[in-house]
């Protein structure tokens, strides 16, 4: 087949969207299909863009055909791609759907693809409903959801969002599939060389982005509990700040947590994400509300236990008590499940159980429900 994707990827560092549109694409090569890209020329404004670049400073991704077209904000840009990609006559567009703001844009551009009557849309929705909720929302979601054939999400509660917005929409649910472009494990005694971290302390790790749904302030909190201190249990905090970094650093004040913490909190390149997750003894995901993450998946491939709020689709991804702990978004839930994590020295099963669980979260699984979408 030959086969488009319309989402984020390089030299934009859409963090895990941006990585997944490439790993999908290698995947489709690999079958034999012919893959193109089409990516942001210009993703956000700058006023709404809360990182300190878009833009990444890694080498290109090999064997990739990346196109840099499409202007977000740009009316005559998307009718110009439209037109392009309607002409092309791709068997199947996958584009990809994370947030309202690119429903016109995306809506527009599919719209005219379709005047071909041949290309297939299938959309990989990460959410329907967004996180931080605007007015409007929901017009510009109709409006991209009315130019797409069938959708795929990552979670059940997207699908039940999905299904609200456009019942009859053809859906299917699929697990997110494995980050593992991520490269090899390292030994956690390397990784933690190469972090300057205390070859034996206890070293939790949260990772990506840093917003206020993923619930960041809640574990600062549940490390004030004493057992914790007392055990030393540090946290790996590595990712880039997109809310006002005063919210957190006041608390880290507050509870007196600055020997307790371990700052990294400039953007992970691609290359140094597995180190990060090498060096930790589990990854923390206290969110307020999630759809899927992306992050559960990189710890799968690095067999490393999570702790993961009771929220969305997070449960579906961690079966409680075998590959980790799901917990309500509570400070003092959190640090009952760390604390319970080290003292029954949880870790070394956890890990086993993750390598047999890790199984059913394979691209080839992932890629035979789009194709079916696709006929």
């Amino acid at each position: 087949m030959r086969i488009v994707i319309l989402g984020s990827a390089y030299p934009l560092r859409g963090g895990g969207i941006a990585s997944f549109n490439e790993r999908l694409a290698s995947h489709f090569q690999q079958l034999g299909h012919e893959v193109d890209i089409y990516s942001f020329s210009l993703q956000y404004p700058n006023f709404l863009f809360p990182g300190k670049s878009q833009y990444s400073d890694e080498p290109a991704p090999e064997g990739l055909h990346i196109k840099t077209k499409i202007n977000s904000i740009n009316p005559f840009n998307w009718i110009s791609v439209g037109k392009e990609l309607k002409n092309a006559k791709y068997d199947l567009l996958i584009v990809r759907f994370w947030m309202p703001f690119f429903g016109p844009c995306l809506g527009t551009i599919q719209r005219q693809v379709r005047k071909n009557r041949h290309t297939k849309i299938v959309c990989i929705a990460d959410n329907i409903i967004p996180h931080e909720q605007r007015l409007g929302d929901k017009l510009l979601i109709r409006y991209f959801l009315k130019s797409v054939d069938a959708c795929l999400t990552m979670s059940k509660s997207v699908l039940s969002d999905l299904k609200l917005l456009s019942p009859k929409m053809p859906a299917v649910y699929t697990p997110h599939p494995l980050y593992d472009n991520y490269g090899t494990q390292q030994s956690k005694k390397e990784a933690r060389r190469r972090l300057n971290i205390d070859q034996e302390g206890k070293v939790i790790l949260f990772f990506g982005f840093i917003r206020r749904y993923k619930g960041l302030d809640i574990l600062l909190q549940a490390l004030d509990d004493a057992r914790l201190r007392e055990m030393g249990v540090k946290l790996l905090l590595a990712g880039e700040f997109y809310d006002d970094p005063a919210l957190y650093l006041d608390l880290i004040k507050k509870y007196k947590l600055e020997e307790f913490i371990l700052m990294h909190t400039d953007f992970i390149p691609n290359q140094e994400v597995g180190c990060y997750f090498s060096a930790a003894d589990c990854v923390v995901l206290p969110y307020r509300s999630a759809t899927q993450s992306g992050i559960t998946q990189v710890a799968y491939h690095f067999d490393l236990p999570m702790i993961v709020s009771n929220v969305g689709g997070l449960p579906e991804l961690v079966q409680d008590s075998y590959v980790g702990y799901v917990v309500e978004p509570k400070a003092e839930e959190i640090a009952e499940c760390i604390f319970s994590f080290y003292h029954y020295n949880k870790e070394e099963q956890f890990r086993t159980n993750i390598k047999d669980e890790k199984r059913k979260y394979s691209w080839d699984t992932f890629g035979n429900e789009l194709l079916k979408l696709a006929h």
